[in-house]
């Protein structure tokens, strides 16, 4: 990765790649705290071919607050890049004034605070007219989802993704890849595909019986003349991070030979411009832009990251659309003589009181939710906490949820998944049952109760860890580290594997957690068929109706080391 001012020296430079990122004269627009849909939406047209990307919406129809991660740390040469630079640290590499309408959408400073002043985000009805107003610019405009787009809501989990799948087929999505997609199983996701009017993509899926690809790795644009091929690359990990049994008949992995050879597949076809459509993880697509050539552009997803600027490595440039419908990247670029050699960018916030939302995408939505709205809209507490989720290591969210399980389930511990989907709550809200779901609805969510030994735990912190802080992105398989309820620990961030986790102890009592002891261990989340207990929202639901109004302490239990 290069740096910033590096990026700017370079465009100028020996390179024929001319770049522009629109973010930086929004930055100065909204500074002006008087933002308005014109100015969010405003674009100097570019080139031969528009982009448009969307990513991780994880089924959230309607605007929400979002805080960006307060944790986002990075290991080996990805130390202190983008996307590991958080707060006030991502302010001043990205030039953006403290306290301004980017610097809410960007990063979780004086986030509760910012959010009453600027409001919520997202809304796919808000996003509809974004891409609408793309299009009437830019008739051609290739409108691509990075996945992670059927799933995260109580009314996805009702209809089994189908209320996302018709919002997306209204939008006008041309070409889409996966990951959460797959909890529905393999025959739910079939039966999905075969009535989509869009390409399915995922150039790393194969038949695991036959090791055949499976489905369609790429597709092919025309557009002012230049062939733009569309590369799919779905979530590689997906029988280690999600449960296996779900579908068993296909295999996943990097595959980064395939892409190589796709690459050099769709070039002899004739396409000017590859576009990989990914769902890897940002540091997974930045070591793979290093090692495959040829490709012109990354539309990276998974980690939820918002960039406002892209990423440049060597020739490609690696493009990161943030979650939850929060943005909406645009991307122009410029092909001559079978080759990129300019782009402008613009990663768009979509401000829900900004922007009028599109009538047609409201009255879907609308629609989609009438069957479950009286129980969506039930109130069902208060917080007086602010809850989020995001961040390496707890969020108030998994807080609210480890004591949850610990309390309903009786165990001494509670283990919660480092998820990284999931909206968030600013003090003051009222919790309603969608607000419960949209932290914990999956099509596995039972609560199990077990014993673990001391060992046990200590070698289940290890593993995930081990996914996160690996120097190796190919190893890094997860998403951010386990959350945990009635123990504490210190992870040392820079030790290898087997010897980050230290200093176990039972936050009841400060008693040392011994190896060989066993524990009373409740959570959820388990990837192991057959797992038996209650949902995890009707556990929290019990518990925050018994709390009436939550409020939550800071968490300390967990140290972390060696940044």
């Amino acid at each position: 990765m290069i740096s910033r001012r590096e990026f700017l020296q370079a465009t100028l430079a020996a390179s024929a790649l001319i770049g522009a990122s629109g973010f930086g004269q929004w930055s100065r627009l909204a500074a002006q705290q008087a933002l308005t849909q014109d100015q969010l939406l405003q674009f100097d047209d570019f080139g031969t071919v528009t982009l448009i990307h969307i990513t991780d919406l994880h089924a959230q129809l309607r605007p929400v607050w979002f805080r960006e991660p307060d944790w986002n740390i990075g290991v080996g040469p990805a130390k202190g890049q983008v996307p590991h630079v958080v707060g006030r640290a991502f302010q001043d590499m990205f030039g953006l004034a403290p306290q301004s309408p980017e610097a809410y959408a960007l990063t979780h400073e004086d986030f509760a605070a910012l959010g009453r002043a600027y409001g919520r985000m997202g809304g796919l009805d808000r996003v509809a007219t974004v891409v609408k107003a793309i299009r009437a610019a830019r008739p051609e405009a290739i409108l691509l989802d990075g996945g992670d787009t059927w799933h995260g809501s109580m009314t996805s989990l009702r209809t089994k993704g189908q209320d996302m799948v018709n919002a997306m087929n209204l939008l006008g999505v041309q070409a889409m890849t996966s990951h959460w997609e797959w909890t529905y199983g393999t025959e739910r996701v079939k039966e999905i595909v075969e009535a989509l009017p869009f390409p399915f993509l995922g150039a790393n899926i194969f038949d695991a019986e036959w090791d055949e690809p499976a489905f369609e790795p790429y597709t092919i644009f025309e557009r002012g003349g230049v062939q733009v091929a569309v590369i799919g690359q779905a979530f590689p990990y997906m029988p280690i991070a999600n449960p296996k049994w779900m579908f068993p008949e296909y295999s996943f992995g990097i595959r980064e030979d395939r892409m190589q050879a796709l690459v050099e597949e769709v070039r002899a076809k004739g396409a000017g411009l590859v576009v990989c459509l990914s769902h890897n993880g940002f540091d997974v697509d930045r070591k793979m832009a290093g090692r495959v050539k040829g490709i012109d552009v990354i539309l990276s997803g998974h980690t939820h990251d918002a960039v406002p600027e892209p990423v440049v490595i060597g020739e490609t440039i690696l493009i990161a659309s943030g979650s939850n419908g929060k943005f909406v990247s645009r991307v122009d670029l410029q092909v001559q003589g079978g080759k990129m050699t300019g782009f402008r960018h613009k990663l768009i916030p979509i401000f829900a009181d900004v922007i009028t939302p599109d009538p047609e995408m409201a009255a879907l939505i609308a629609a989609e939710r009438a069957p479950f709205k009286a129980e969506l809209e039930e109130v069902i507490g208060t917080t007086e906490s602010l809850l989020y989720r995001r961040g390496n290591f707890q969020g108030s969210w998994d807080d609210l949820i480890c004591d949850a399980v610990r309390s309903e389930r009786d165990a001494q511990i509670a283990l919660s998944p480092g998820v990284r989907w999931g909206p968030s709550l600013l003090p003051g809200d009222p919790i309603t049952r969608e607000d419960i779901h949209a932290v914990t609805s999956m099509t596995y969510g039972q609560v199990y109760r077990t014993e673990m030994t001391g060992e046990t735990l200590h070698a289940i912190l290890e593993d995930v860890a081990d996914n996160i802080f690996n120097t190796d992105p190919y190893y890094q398989q997860g998403g951010d580290m386990v959350r945990v309820g009635g123990i504490g620990f210190a992870c040392d961030v820079s030790k290898p594997m087997g010897q980050r986790i230290s200093q176990m102890v039972l936050t009841d009592t400060g008693a040392a957690l011994e190896a060989a002891t066993s524990y009373t261990v409740a959570g959820w989340a388990s990837v192991n068929e057959g797992t038996e207990g209650p949902q995890i929202w009707d556990v929290l639901e019990s518990h925050i109706r018994k709390l009436g109004t939550v409020t939550l302490a800071p968490e300390t239990s967990v140290q972390v080391r060696g940044l």
